[in-house]
């Protein structure tokens, strides 16, 4: 090994550069100092070994980049394209309290559900390179590959799925895009330069080529996932971090988990603690905009501190009650929870942990100052710098949550973001948890006599382990989803599990690993809870803050089979009774939304048989040979128009 210098002058400074110089057969290798410790494919190792890399040794030093050192506080992410010239991606801002990022196209804010391409040739129910754009993804990948080669780059490795039962991974992109590198570091377990270990083995990379989104796929999202027996690759050929820094990372997961044999669930977890010190751990599961980050929040109150239930939209009617102390609620996961092997125990329930090191917050329900005061505050003075994105920040001012960029004049964009480490949120757990509630969100409109939907689903639902499974076949996409760019009204599947979107296999191999987890977890129970609307009436997420309010205080007691009667809706399960929160009697019409006036008997069996009609539709892709025997049962038992009694016979059901 031989030792060389040279230097060169950057932006005023003399910048040393030691190559390292290797003899193996004969053949002269110099690599740089940066690259050693890494192990990395020829043609990967080929494209980023130059003078132009940085692996990065602190947040810090990310956050710092992101503004590209420009004293303005004001710095454009920007890329020259052939045929078009300098195009602007995005703009950084440096603001008091972290740096705003906004995209200068309004279809950039959001995840497009169409981003993903397989580039490979192993099994999978998702489009590939081939059928969507024609030809070999091959000659892209080599030509991405030659783009970086020309680039000034970060090199960041990262632990996919945390430090502990996580994998090796690492990031290239252009240094000019350090807030997605800044971004990224913040989600998964950043390592730092000094950390990283020798041989160190990428099990994923994420490579980003922002110009390809123009010069290939005409101006859209396209992530391309590139799967071979040792890595899995994920191509961004666009900025937002949605798809690809978050979500392709959590594709990663779920190809790895799939090969052995456990899941990743998309799902917010938290501990709740009462102030009679009942402790209840729930989890809550659904597409985007089902309400995972709203369940680790507290109950919004109103200025005078009372809680504001519903609002009839026809009639004006308000439900207002007083809850006199709220629960202490510990968060645990905000998006993805890890099932690994290695963590289950024999419990009889669940047993997850947080896939992630930061929560990709969605806060489009913050429009003022005072609606969530936790968030408000830790945004506001945070302890490190954040990554906001789609806020409308300042050079200099504070970034303020509720400030969020307009797609249009008048039109607030619906998908603002804030990125929070963990380590920032109080009372965050670490360890993993037994789950004791299973729930399930969906997005729900409005529903009345003069305008029927599936918008009849009541303040929650217990369901037997059997429907619930279906549910999570089905995952509807659910009423205005915020977080994407789907503008067309059908009622859509997210598809399984309503992580369907970030995977890259087969839709019954996902259905058959959550069946085994269902199998395996008999003590967990489940249930269903909409957002949006309960039938007329206007209710956001409050629908989930008192349900977890209502069971956490019950704690671990039954509910009751003479409390629950069976939804007029087979796929609903049972219904309550009666509810009863800190005294307050919910009104029985938010429990079974057939007795609402304004909705009765028709327009519920209306919105009853387009769910029905929406699960025979969704669940026949289901029905191919590898299902699990006991899956098809279940399915068959639905298209059949299967009652509650039918799914009770498949598992057994904890009430």
């Amino acid at each position: 090994m031989i030792a060389e210098e040279s230097s060169k002058i950057f932006n005023g400074l003399t910048i040393l550069s030691i190559l390292v110089i290797f003899v193996v057969e004969g053949v002269i290798t110099m690599i740089h100092p940066q690259l050693i410790k890494f192990n990395l494919p020829d043609e990967v190792l080929n494209a980023i070994n130059h003078d132009e890399i940085l692996v990065p040794e602190s947040r810090e030093q990310l956050v710092k980049l992101a503004i590209g050192g420009q004293q303005s506080g004001f710095f454009e992410v920007a890329y020259q394209v052939p045929d078009r010239g300098r195009v602007v991606e995005a703009t950084v801002t440096a603001c008091k309290n972290g740096v705003a990022v906004n995209f200068t196209e309004p279809y950039m804010r959001r995840r497009d559900p169409n981003s993903m391409v397989i580039g490979d040739d192993k099994p999978t129910d998702k489009p590939t390179y081939a059928q969507r754009f024609g030809g070999d993804f091959a000659k892209v990948r080599q030509e991405t590959l030659e783009w970086l080669s020309k680039q000034r780059l970060i090199i960041m490795p990262f632990m996919a799925g945390g430090k502990e039962h996580g994998y090796p991974a690492l990031l290239i992109a252009p240094r000019n895009a350090a807030f997605f590198a800044a971004a990224l570091a913040d989600l998964q377990e950043f390592v730092p330069k000094e950390a990283i270990w020798e041989g160190y083995t990428p099990r994923g990379i994420i490579y980003v080529a922002p110009p390809f989104r123009h010069t290939h796929f005409g101006g859209k999202q396209v992530v391309v996932h590139n799967r071979t027996d040792d890595l899995h690759e994920v191509f961004s050929y666009n900025l937002y971090p949605g798809p690809s820094a978050k979500k392709g990372v959590y594709a990663m997961l779920l190809d790895l988990g799939e090969q052995e044999g456990w899941v990743t669930l998309h799902a917010s977890t938290v501990k709740v603690v009462t102030p009679y010190e009942n402790v209840l751990t729930i989890m809550h599961e659904g597409a985007s905009g089902g309400g995972k980050s709203e369940m680790l929040e507290q109950i919004h109150r109103l200025p005078d501190g009372l809680v504001k239930v519903a609002e009839n939209v026809t009639t004006g009617e308000e439900i207002v009650m007083q809850l006199r102390e709220s629960s202490e609620l510990l968060p645990i996961t905000d998006d993805m929870a890890l099932c690994h092997k290695d963590i289950q125990n024999d419990s009889g329930k669940l047993v997850v942990k947080d896939a992630e090191a930061g929560w990709f917050l969605r806060i489009n329900h913050i429009t003022e100052y005072g609606t969530e005061p936790y968030y408000e505050k830790l945004t506001i003075h945070p302890k490190e710098p954040l990554v906001f994105l789609n806020i409308d920040g300042k050079p200099g001012a504070t970034c303020l949550i509720w400030e969020h960029i307009e797609d249009a004049p008048g039109q607030p964009c619906p998908n603002p973001r804030v990125i929070v480490p963990r380590w920032m949120v109080s009372g965050v757990i670490d360890d993993p948890v037994e789950i004791d509630i299973r729930s399930f969100g969906i997005r729900t409109p409005l529903s009345t006599k003069d305008n029927p939907s599936y918008g009849i689903v009541g303040m929650f639902h217990v369901l037997p382990p059997s429907l619930a499974w279906l549910w999570r076949l089905v995952s509807p996409r659910g009423f205005a989803n915020p977080s994407i760019n789907d503008t067309s009204g059908d009622m859509k599947s997210e598809g399984v599990g309503s992580y369907w979107p970030f995977a890259t296999g087969r839709m019954v191999d996902q259905a058959n690993l959550l069946l085994e987890q269902f199998l395996r977890c008999t003590n967990t129970r489940y249930i269903l809870i909409p957002n949006q609307y309960i039938g007329a009436y206007k209710v956001g997420f409050m629908a989930e803050w008192l349900t977890r309010e209502y069971l956490a205080r019950r704690g671990s007691a039954s509910f009751g089979r003479e409390r629950m009667v069976e939804a007029r809706c087979p796929l609903l399960g049972y219904a309550m009774q009666s509810m009863k929160v800190d005294g307050n009697q919910i009104n029985k019409g938010l429990l079974q939304v057939q007795y609402q006036p304004e909705v009765g008997l028709s327009a519920y069996d209306q919105g009853a048989e387009m769910l029905t009609q929406f699960f025979k539709r969704e669940l026949k892709k289901y029905l191919v040979d590898s299902l699990h025997p006991l899956g098809k049962q279940i399915i068959e038992c639905c298209l059949d128009g299967g009652t509650v009694q039918d799914y009770l016979q498949f598992i057994p059901m904890r009430y």
